[in-house]
């Protein structure tokens, strides 16, 4: 085949981008195969929008089924990503998920496990890695001619929400709903970027604050510490009611130190000797190396969404290397699942955790949530009002 057949399931805000990107043709190998959405006016407007004879459903199984299509993207609410996924894969569909892959590690690790089994291609949407700057990032920590990294600390604050935004749904910020709050919702590209970039922690102690600066049952502000394998401290920083915010990512390594601010203007502050041997060799008592300032260059290209949708054509088609390959989406996710641990137990949480502990406390949360819908039953009112931030 010279084209994918996508069937898209979830016709929200990032249903409805994708849907106009490949009809605008900025995903030359991919076509819609098919759409579904539980909302009648989101299938209308698919149905008015679409080439005539693609088939619109009320129910994204009910497309998986159809044999329309040759893989899916799935656009719904956080607590079915795997669930579809995995009826996906077990009707020889490849897939392709927003993020995140999940709520809970326990369910994403049964989706990886069903996605190595049918061996087709899964991917996910972690846009954020088409960005030049964190290509870069990673490009320049993974290989290594910086040295170890010291410590990391992103502090990513520009995300404010007025309780307006949180009163749109009543599926929103709620543990039944979204399962979380600004780790779930706003953070789940940050959180996979400093993974990427950096490598998983061993350990997180977290503080995560409920409804500390709006009426909402989940947290929107957090604090977090983590603990390297080789001995490298970090912080992570974020809430939606800072204003204005701030977004700056540093990575203190053993030459230098990287800083991105708000996903541009990359600087390397390198430094003329590894940090290691001058302190060892120094005989100043308040000497210190020499540094320069640079500013990076990068290739400029940031395709964001677009470019994820063609490289997972091109694997698809030619087996291209993915950017991001779908079972890299439970690292992110472990992070926050370990943030919450920590501050539900109020303890310093090892990687990797007690997958059926986390269950067991974020069920708790949902059984007191002031949404008692269930996850399947909210799809259709998610849906129509998904936000991919």
């Amino acid at each position: 085949m010279d084209k994918v057949k996508l069937g898209i399931i979830g016709l929200g805000n990032m249903g409805t981008a994708h849907v106009k990107s490949i009809v605008e043709g900025l995903v030359p190998e991919i076509e819609i195969g098919a759409v579904a959405d539980r909302l009648e006016s989101r299938r209308e407007w698919a149905s008015s929008i679409l080439p005539e004879g693609v088939p619109v459903y009320t129910e994204g199984m009910e497309l998986i089924k159809s044999k329309k299509c040759d893989a899916v993207l799935i656009v719904i609410p956080h607590y079915e990503h795997p669930s579809y996924a995995i009826e996906a894969f077990k009707s020889g569909l490849h897939v392709i998920c927003e993020k995140p892959a999940g709520v809970y590690t326990k369910q994403v690790t049964e989706m990886n496990k069903v996605a190595a089994e049918s061996g087709k291609v899964f991917a996910m949407m972690f846009n954020q890695r088409t960005n030049s700057y964190f290509r870069k990032m990673y490009e320049m920590v993974q290989g290594g001619s910086l040295g170890a990294i010291k410590r990391v600390s992103w502090i990513i604050t520009n995300w404010y929400r007025p309780q307006v935004y949180y009163d749109s749904g009543d599926w929103r910020a709620t543990w039944e709903g979204e399962g979380g709050g600004v780790l779930l919702n706003q953070c789940p590209h940050n959180l996979d970027l400093l993974q990427w970039i950096c490598g998983m922690p061993s350990a997180v102690r977290a503080f995560c604050h409920n409804g500390k600066w709006h009426n909402i049952e989940v947290e929107d502000d957090v604090t977090a510490y983590m603990e390297y394998p080789n001995g490298a401290t970090g912080t992570f920083i974020t809430s939606t009611a800072d204003a204005p915010g701030t977004n700056r990512f540093e990575i203190t390594l053993e030459w230098g130190k990287l800083v991105n601010e708000d996903n541009t203007n990359l600087t390397l502050y390198k430094l003329d000797m590894n940090e290691r041997d001058f302190c060892k060799t120094a005989t100043g008592a308040f000497s210190k190396p020499g540094m320069t300032e640079e500013k990076i260059e990068t290739d400029g290209s940031n395709e964001q969404h677009v470019g994820i949708l063609k490289n997972f054509a091109a694997k698809i088609l030619r087996g291209t290397p993915l950017i991001a390959e779908g079972p890299e989406g439970i690292n992110g996710l472990t992070l926050s699942n370990a943030m919450h641990l920590s501050s539900w137990l109020e303890k310093t949480i090892k990687i990797p955790f007690d997958e059926d502990l986390f269950l067991a406390e974020l069920n708790k949360r949902r059984a007191s949530s002031g949404k008692k819908t269930s996850a399947k039953s909210i799809i259709s009112d998610a849906s129509a009002s998904y936000n991919n931030s």
